[in-house]
């Protein structure tokens, strides 16, 4: 059931991205599902919602890609309250950055492919039209974000497994570019291992199920059970920081002053030099 909701909400997150404005580059999306996926292999929804986690996650990869939108702009994108979400965002921002452990490059297949497209072109120019793959390949790697691969396999493989699948779609071998291009003289080890890499990542796409109907009766469960200190409507959760922040006002708060007294200006009179 689990695992019901966070397929839900990573398709959510592929059509949040989608439907932004002013347009998201494809890197933000693709950054945004590591962040969201890399915390809930360490985390529960049942403590943190993913609704919350998901638009977090995606505020926090288009700083890390350099795509520059205000915390205003980012929530005029998100349905509802502004003012919460803009809280819930900036309260969980620093969470997400120690649950995936400060860790924020990202190397995403989009350059990959890019590159092997212009390989392709260079090198095996028996391959034609190769820009008519663009389509297959943009619908094989939204479907891989739905996936773990982008956690197991490197983006290099991710994106040759990308243009692989869109040349047998076009009805077109790439086996010879393969073997005797891209892995000349790395041995047949190398490229069965490449093989074995291309083919799961193919299987793990063709195997995304689609979201589970009716999902709302689970969603109700999760907000029913959650651990009301992580829920930002909860009584438990405002205590919570009110009592951090009655902690910081006790760590910064100023030592008094010290008096002079007498004694002291009578041993400074004492230690002072004749005149």
């Amino acid at each position: 059931e689990e695992r019901d909701v966070l397929g839900y909400f990573e398709v959510k997150l592929a059509e949040f991205c989608a439907k932004f404005e002013p347009p998201m580059p494809k890197a933000v999306m693709g950054t945004s599902f590591h962040y969201f996926k890399r915390f809930y292999l360490m985390n529960s929804i049942m403590d943190y919602h993913p609704k919350e986690i998901l638009v977090t996650a995606v505020y926090l990869a288009t700083k890390v890609e350099e795509f520059n939108v205000s915390i205003t702009q980012f929530v005029a994108n998100v349905q509802g309250n502004k003012e919460r979400a803009s809280k819930i965002i900036l309260n969980n921002e620093l969470l997400l950055l120690k649950e995936v452990n400060f860790n924020l490059t990202i190397h995403n297949p989009f350059r990959c492919v890019e590159g092997l497209i212009i390989d392709l072109k260079t090198r095996f120019p028996s391959v034609e039209n190769v820009d008519s793959f663009r389509p297959d390949i943009e619908s094989f790697l939204d479907q891989v974000f739905l996936t773990d691969a982008i956690l197991i396999y490197a983006p290099s493989q991710i994106a040759l497994a990308a243009i692989i699948h869109a040349a047998s779609r076009q009805k077109q071998n790439l086996d010879k570019y393969v073997t005797d291009m891209l892995f000349e003289g790395q041995g047949t080890t190398s490229i069965k291992n490449i093989v074995t890499c291309v083919r799961q990542i193919r299987i793990m796409v063709k195997n995304v199920k689609e979201p589970v109907r009716g999902i709302n009766p689970l969603c109700e469960r999760v907000e029913a059970c959650r651990n009301q200190d992580n829920n930002p409507d909860s009584a438990a959760y405002k205590r919570k920081l009110e009592e951090l922040v009655d902690e910081e006002d006790s760590l910064i708060e100023p030592k008094p002053k010290t008096t002079r007294t007498d004694s002291d200006l009578g041993a400074r009179a004492l230690t002072s030099p004749a005149s």
